[in-house]
């Protein structure tokens, strides 16, 4: 597809039902917006439920007749994470997982459960959240899973010895392996899927530079370039096109990476990217640390 995914080639998904993780702002809202506008239900799951609901409401407001559904998760609580879980299994089906909600750059704090935040909230929440549904998306024809990186994933590298930033906290440091995390439990997820014969597949994305409220801890330095950043940057709904690509495109086998097309993926309609390499020793070795962290278990085997 060489002109690029955008959020017009999302076809019908009418039928399926979507959880959608930060679905209230930013790019998650604007990917529900658009699946809810193709006929999907589409579970918001988010902290707040009067951000929720009002997120909701303004997606009613440009599809009348959208199918949506408060679903309370904190990524931060793994109790929440299995609560969450619990209250989806219950239902009929879910065709799709888009890991979307993330935090970046906040002050140094620990989650519920002990995690340095933003290795917690951006991937040991959503590698739990994954395990505890799985079984849920694999009783349809074709499961997928969407974890959500980012450009800083090139820039990152696991720091095992020192998980929780105990020796000192570099906060984009932090976030870029978190985003690193993303990608490598992505990649491995869709491996092990493939070996255990299951009919999920898992597919990364990142938005590029995209404006949305994840900015709101960036240092005042930066923001006062916010002006130009804003003439580079993809608005959140250009920026919801990687994701739309890699919840909907059915030419996608399970593996890819789909990120924005110009200015060096900075911008642009969606289209397949090139992965950074990730030792697989280093997949696996975050493969079981999130297993022992999270105590979700699965695919322990496969591959």
């Amino acid at each position: 597809m060489l002109k690029g995914f955008t959020d017009r080639d999302v076809p019908s998904m009418t039928g399926n039902t979507v959880l959608v993780t930060g679905a209230n702002t930013g790019l998650g809202f604007e990917t529900a917006k658009v699946l809810a506008g193709r006929g999907a239900e589409v579970l918001v799951a988010c902290r707040s439920e009067a951000k929720a609901e009002a997120a909701m409401e303004q997606i009613r407001q440009a599809h009348s007749s959208a199918l949506l559904k408060y679903i309370p998760l904190d990524l931060g609580s793994l109790s929440s994470v299995r609560e969450a879980a619990e209250q989806i299994n219950a239902m009929p089906r879910l065709d799709l997982l888009i890991n979307n909600a993330g935090i970046m750059i906040p002050p140094y704090e620990l989650t519920a459960d002990g995690f340095e935040s933003q290795f917690g909230v951006n991937h040991l929440g959503p590698f739990a959240l994954t395990g505890l549904l799985l079984d849920k998306l694999d009783e349809g024809p074709a499961g997928r899973v969407v974890n959500t990186s980012s450009l800083a994933a090139v820039k990152g590298k696991f720091l095992f010895d020192d998980i929780n930033a105990e020796t000192g906290y570099d906060a984009m440091e932090r976030y870029s392996m978190s985003k690193l995390a993303n990608l490598a439990f992505s990649r491995e997820l869709d491996k092990r899927l493939k070996a255990s014969g299951s009919n999920c597949v898992s597919i990364a994305c990142h938005p590029g530079i995209a404006t949305t409220e994840l900015s709101r801890h960036f240092p005042w330095w930066v923001m006062l370039a916010a002006p130009l950043f804003a003439l580079l940057a993809n608005s959140p709904k250009q920026g919801a096109w990687p994701t739309l690509m890699a919840a909907t495109d059915s030419s996608l086998q399970g593996g890819e990476y789909c990120g924005p097309s110009k200015r060096k993926q900075m911008a642009g309609p969606a289209i397949c990217v090139s992965q950074r390499k990730i030792d697989q020793m280093e997949l696996e070795k975050l493969w079981d640390l999130s297993v022992e962290l999270t105590g979700v278990d699965y695919l322990r085997n496969a591959g």
